[in-house]
């Protein structure tokens, strides 16, 4: 007989195979002799009660042979002398993309207007220390995409949409650990994902696809009846099928589209700031103690509430880790967080956003006298991002204010020690934020400072501007062929299209889309 259970463990026993499985002869009811084996599928910890627990669902075979689910077969043919597929964008969709594609017989060109993973390193390493952006090259531009360096959570809710389970098994494959095959919120981590992306390039490669870095895309218009691509202003290539995956940070591709009359929209996004806790302070609050155990992984948190009907909410929390400066071009201050793998820093912060919607858009139309189009949303977006710049004296040591000092409108005469490796400036935050903006988050602090009293510290502090949460332009597409409306052979995908919102589902369309192209170069 094979049986699903779940038990519950102390975290001291996660690791000890002879006490998982008295628990599990407990639970059965069975003899020693008569429980062949089990497996682990999933594990979540429940912090509900006083006394921390490891949540396990156990496969157990009971008087029957153990039966291993095989891996994928992922099998990756020579291509390279099969029909060319045109990919803009080296992050998840894209090479998740590219590796469908070699599956199903077809070879990925991959553009990638930034540099590869290890070559990244030097820009990134200059905007921390020199406060130096290369529009080019940056956290959100270069091979692997904004989540290389911004922390590799793989926890979504895309089901829907394809398999998570292959996605993971894919990562696997590639060098990450095991673990995330089990744990409910898996992570790589950004100290992990670099080694990750360059294997996943070499087999892109060695199966005859190609990668050129450096390529920047300035124009596309449709051809006959392919799409033909302008590399660096100068080179000019065709493609039956382009499958357009640059992220939700390359705003010049909208302007490209919008200026050659390819149909695009706006859509809602979510703005706000970055909040910073000391991770004990996360822990105790979460594990009911104020020394964590060391057999549990530095505390998360999740936070919604509504203010006057407009949504707040915590964002892409990062336990143990860093705030790192994400602009992408020079003279705007945005903020984002990423973890080690370890996720063993003294700090952790998460975003902390509401919903920008259409009716914002209007308003701010009207006040600034912004056209009302589709690229109404990219302003809005740029506009609180410059505000960042200025409010930090023009430089990326972004705008930061104690929380409880934020929530009184003070802005805080000194700030603690943190994670943001280019230096804070003391502002306040409220100035740079619209008012409806920092109106609800003030608001929503509030309310949460009533409920958990260790997270409404002055101790905090909230840093400006967390405003690539997504894009606030989507690139439409037919529902069923994944191909765009008004270009024969364009296949808009991942976050910067508007159909992904973290790296598992972006890789997950990348497939949904090669599959599409697939099907379309067959008919």
């Amino acid at each position: 007989m094979i049986k699903e259970i779940q038990i519950k463990i102390l975290p001291n026993e996660w690791q000890n195979d002879a006490a998982i499985r008295f628990k599990v002869l407990q639970f059965l009811g069975v003899k020693t002799n008569q429980l062949n084996g089990f497996i682990i599928r999933r594990r979540s910890i429940d912090a509900r009660q006083k006394q921390v627990y490891y949540n396990l669902v156990i496969t157990c075979f009971i008087e029957q042979k153990i039966e291993l689910k095989a891996p994928y077969p992922f099998e990756y043919p020579d291509v390279s002398t099969k029909q060319s597929v045109a990919i803009i964008g080296a992050g998840p969709a894209g090479i998740f993309a590219a590796l469908r594609l070699i599956e199903l017989g077809l070879k990925p060109i991959l553009f990638e207007r930034g540099k590869d993973v290890r070559a990244r390193r030097r820009d990134l390493a200059a905007i921390n220390k020199s406060g130096i952006v290369n529009p080019e090259s940056n956290y959100c531009f270069g091979e692997g995409g904004a989540g290389t360096y911004s922390d590799g959570k793989l926890y979504t809710r895309s089901t829907k949409r394809g398999s998570v389970e292959r996605i993971l098994n894919r990562f696997v494959e590639f060098g990450a650990d095991a673990d995330i095959l089990i744990d409910t919120h898996p992570h790589i981590g950004t100290n992990k994902l670099p080694q990750i992306i360059a294997a996943i390039r070499e087999r892109i490669i060695a199966c005859g696809g190609v990668l050129r870095f450096n390529s920047k895309v300035t124009n596309l218009q449709q051809k006959n009846k392919g799409v033909e691509l302008t590399i660096n202003a100068s080179y000019k290539e065709s493609f039956d099928a382009v499958l357009l995956a640059t992220g939700h940070s390359a705003r010049d591709i909208y302007e490209i589209l919008h200026t050659n009359n390819i149909l695009i929209e706006r859509k809602p996004f979510a703005l706000g700031v970055r909040v910073e806790h000391q991770q004990s302070i996360i822990d105790e609050q979460q594990y009911h103690s104020k020394f964590r155990d060391e057999n549990l992984p530095a505390a998360s948190y999740s936070l919604v509430e509504q203010v006057q009907g407009r949504g707040v909410f915590s964002f892409c929390m990062c336990p143990g880790g860093i705030i790192a400066p994400a602009a992408t071009a020079p003279g705007e201050v945005v903020v984002n967080g990423w973890s080690p793998s370890k996720r063993n820093n003294a700090f952790a912060n998460s975003g902390f956003v509401t919903q920008i919607n259409d009716e914002d858009y209007i308003h701010f139309t009207k006040q600034y006298g912004v056209p009302d189009d589709a690229l109404t949303g990219l302003r809005f977006q740029s506009m609180v991002e410059q505000r960042s710049f200025k409010a930090a004296n023009n430089t990326i040591k972004a705008p930061a204010q104690r929380l409880i000092d934020f929530v009184n409108k003070k802005t805080s005469s000194d700030l603690p020690e943190n994670s943001y490796l280019p230096g804070l400036t003391a502002s306040n935050v409220n100035e740079v934020l619209p008012p409806f903006v920092h109106e609800a988050l003030r608001g929503a602090l509030k309310q949460i400072g009533k409920k958990i009293k260790q997270y409404y510290t002055n101790e905090a502090i909230l840093v400006a501007t967390e405003s690539r949460t997504s894009s606030p332009v989507r690139i439409p597409r037919d529902s069923t062929t994944l191909q765009h409306p008004t270009v024969t052979g364009l296949f808009p995908c991942g976050e910067g299209a508007g159909y992904a919102g973290g790296i598992v589902s972006a890789a997950i369309d990348g497939e949904n889309c090669a599959t599409a192209i697939s099907n379309f170069l067959k008919s």
